[in-house]
């Protein structure tokens, strides 16, 4: 097994990439262990978290590459009306729910309490699979 202290700053680009797959909740942590696409161990102790898309080792013939994995999200389309935008970001915040904004989609995370929300709101709503990046800096509990 291989540890990993931190991402690597400089990584060659021209090897092959092997992926390790990761909970999106797993990478806030900071000591874990995870298993690359091709059979390789990894043991993390970290001085920081890492993120998705991070390279962490690189051997002779392979970098290793963070992949966060996809999860069950919905998605909402914002549209160009201002206020329509605020009051559903108040809505879901309200309920202490995390969102990601990509682009002109707002994404949460897929639960009965936002979905029930939405409903009830009649907020057009698409429940798929995404890699999910919610903002930060916000109140957590």
């Amino acid at each position: 097994m291989d540890l990993v202290h931190h991402a690597l700053a400089d990584w060659s680009r021209s090897l092959p990439v092997q992926r390790l797959a990761v909970e999106r909740l797993t990478l806030a942590k900071r000591r874990w262990r995870g298993v690359a696409e091709d059979g390789r161990e990894f043991g993390f102790d970290l001085t920081a978290p890492l993120a998705d898309g991070a390279a962490v080792f690189q051997s002779g013939t392979a970098v290793y590459v963070i992949a966060q994995k996809y999860e069950p999200v919905l998605e909402v389309a914002l549209g160009t009306d201002s206020p329509t935008a605020a009051r559903l970001g108040w809505m879901i915040g309200n309920l202490h729910f995390q969102i990601e904004v990509a682009a002109e989609i707002v994404r949460v995370n897929d639960d009965p309490a936002v979905r029930q929300l939405f409903e009830r709101e009649g907020i057009a709503f698409t429940a798929c699979k995404r890699v999910f990046h919610p903002l930060s800096g916000g109140h957590h509990h």
